[in-house]
């Protein structure tokens, strides 16, 4: 290939060798016209050809880093010459938009939880992306400012990093970089471009680029927001109070204990510079310190069951219920901070943080240490409780689980003895109604003791559905059999509305007909008498067939819909008061719904009536 041995740059392609180059052609064509094409002549002009198009595109390449130079040089003398932040960021990410072929930018700056907030949202259009198009990769952007490492994948949805994210796959984002923005050896934000359609969009040199761009950009945007800060202190601590808030917020989101203790240690052992962590619960009297997690250097070594038997100062800190600072003439060598971990005055825990080296931790290190381990004491006595009141919420469901089960064989037993004195006839009128209460009773009890189980096996998640086909007519002539002598009791019209030619659905018959026989009680019970209820059975959509209980009855308020459900409550008012329930039919049906794959739905008025409907699956 020619070049300039000056520059180093590659001749520009003049318009003589473009004509030249279209001559050949020509003679090339009409030759293979006239069949008689001359191999030599022809291998020439491909080399020809070859070459030419080598130096187009090294010239190509030549232009595109020159582009970058000078948008480089360009944006420095705008970063340099504003302080009117907005405008400098927009400018900044329409120039990455431009020389990256990016679809969308977004630069993003760490905002007071130590998260972050999208100050630049730019298209490749250079307008700003409304708030319906600030759907982008958080899980890499997260990353990014976390790790203070630059990313790139020229394909989101197939790269094994991020396949599994939702945003990812939902997006189906392809090309995506993204880079740290960092002042002052701190990260202060990220900056982001992708593209939705195109994989292999982005390459190394693209990646520096961005890279570049987003060291002067930090630059100008740290001047800009510490314009009136010159404390460097103060802003150590503004990024320690971001950090410790962004702890704050991993920690609030979760109540499990082994989450809590993983985020605790990450966090102490990344805000203190330390390489290696251990976690340990205080036990025993004397006190041992259990080991219960490693972080960091100190997985990949064999760990003690107990922390005081490698870190003998380690049971100093939980007797004097201070932090212990060992230095390097620890017998390692290292540098070592114990932080004992307090629940109403009591230790509990004890955080160790180690580092190699000579060189100790510092006061303001020890103190971040010292918060961070005071936050995750609320979180970790929390998860403690919340562990409580599910292992107490377990036993209670084994428990009425066993005396359901063990109530059922003398409610047998008690309603089998009385249709047996019943069946004597030798008893008086007043000896045969006391006989029929006690059958009433035990039928009563035992609606309820099968309340109790199905309560039971849902919380302990042993319910089963069996789904079969089913028809529709056999399931509503069901309900109508199991129904009508009560609401003929209480003087409704019971009026059906199904549908003709319903396909057969798949669905545990028994459940279905529970479910529908316990809303069409609900509805006569809660109606008063002489009113109208209303079975109805339709095609809904995505093929399921879609049950709807209409009554006219008493209804409910908002605030009574939001209750319902909830297992033993029932309405204060009399009328509802003065009808038998448990309050915990609704709360099964509610459940054997959701199993089924629906919800129900309720619309209500007060005095006016209610509809509860939700919808079953179909064989088609």
């Amino acid at each position: 290939m020619t070049t300039n041995p000056v520059s180093s740059a590659p001749t520009p392609v003049s318009d003589a060798e473009f004509a030249s180059m279209r001559h050949n052609l020509n003679l090339i064509r009409s030759q293979l016209q006239a069949g008689r094409l001359d191999q030599s002549f022809l291998a020439k002009q491909m080399d020809g050809m070859l070459g030419l198009f080598d130096r187009i595109e090294e010239e190509r390449k030549q232009r595109k880093k020159e582009g970058r130079f000078q948008a480089l040089y360009s944006v420095s003398r705008l970063l340099g010459s504003s302080l009117e932040l907005q405008t400098v960021l927009d400018q900044v990410m329409d120039a990455i938009i431009h020389l990256t072929a990016a679809e969308r930018g977004f630069l993003m700056l760490r905002d007071d939880d130590g998260g972050l907030d999208v100050k630049a949202a730019r298209g490749l259009d250079q307008k700003t992306l409304t708030s319906d198009n600030f759907k982008f990769s958080r899980t890499i952007a997260n990353d990014v400012l976390d790790n203070g490492k630059p990313i790139l994948t020229n394909n989101a949805v197939e790269d094994p990093r991020f396949a599994n994210q939702a945003s990812i796959v939902g997006q189906a984002l392809r090309s995506i970089m993204a880079t740290p923005l960092r002042a002052r050896g701190r990260v202060i934000g990220v900056i982001y471009v992708d593209n939705r359609m195109m994989a292999g969009l982005f390459n190394d040199d693209d990646l520096a680029a961005l890279d570049t761009f987003a060291g002067q950009a930090a630059v100008a945007i740290d001047n800009a927001r510490l314009f009136s800060a010159t404390d460097e202190a103060l802003a150590g601590r503004i990024e320690q109070l971001q950090q410790l808030r962004r702890v704050d917020l991993l920690l609030n989101e979760t109540l499990d204990t082994a989450k809590a203790v993983q985020t605790t240690m990450e966090w102490a052992c990344r805000l203190s510079g330390a390489t290696s962590g251990h976690f340990g619960t205080v036990d025993g009297d004397p006190p041992r310190v259990r080991a219960i997690q490693h972080y960091g250097e100190a997985n990949g070594d064999t760990q003690p069951a107990y922390l005081d038997s490698m870190y003998p100062a380690v049971l100093d800190a939980v007797n004097r219920g201070a932090t212990v600072i060992v230095t390097s003439n620890w017998e390692d060598g290292d540098a070592m901070v114990i932080v004992p971990m307090r629940r109403e005055n009591k230790v509990f825990a004890v955080v160790v943080v180690k580092r190699h080296g000579s060189q100790p931790f510092n006061p303001e290190q020890i103190d971040l240490i010292e918060r961070m381990v005071a936050r995750a004491a609320f979180t970790l006595e929390n998860a403690r409780l919340y562990a409580a009141v599910q292992a107490a919420d377990k036993a209670k469901s084994e428990f009425v689980g066993i005396v359901a089960h063990d109530l059922k064989v003398p409610m047998t037993s008690i309603k089998g003895y009385a249709d047996l004195i019943l069946m004597q006839g030798t008893i008086s009128e007043r000896q045969m109604d006391f006989l029929t209460r006690v059958k009433d009773t035990v039928n009563r009890m035992a609606i309820l003791v099968s309340d109790l189980a199905d309560i039971s096996r849902i919380e302990s998640g042993h319910f089963y559905m069996n789904d079969t086909r089913v028809p529709v007519a056999k399931v509503v002539q069901e309900v109508y059999d199991g129904t009508m002598t009560q609401m003929q009791d209480y003087q409704h019209e019971y009026i059906q509305e199904i549908d003709p030619d319903l396909p057969d659905m798949q669905v545990d018959y028994y459940r279905l007909v529970q479910v529908l026989t316990n809303l069409v009680s609900n509805a006569y019970k809660y109606t008063p008498p002489g009113g109208k209820i209303r079975m109805r059975a339709r095609l809904g959509e995505q093929k399921r067939v879609e049950f709807s209980v209409i009554d006219n009855g008493i209804g409910l308020s908002p605030e009574a819909i939001a209750k319902l459900g909830t297992k033993f409550w029932r309405s204060e008012d009399d009328f509802t008061r003065s009808r038998p329930g448990t309050g915990l039919g609704f709360a099964i049906t509610r459940s054997l719904v959701e199993q089924m794959g629906s919800h129900i739905r309720i619309t209500s008025e007060l005095g006016a009536g209610s509809t509860f409907s939700f919808s079953v699956a179909t064989c088609e």
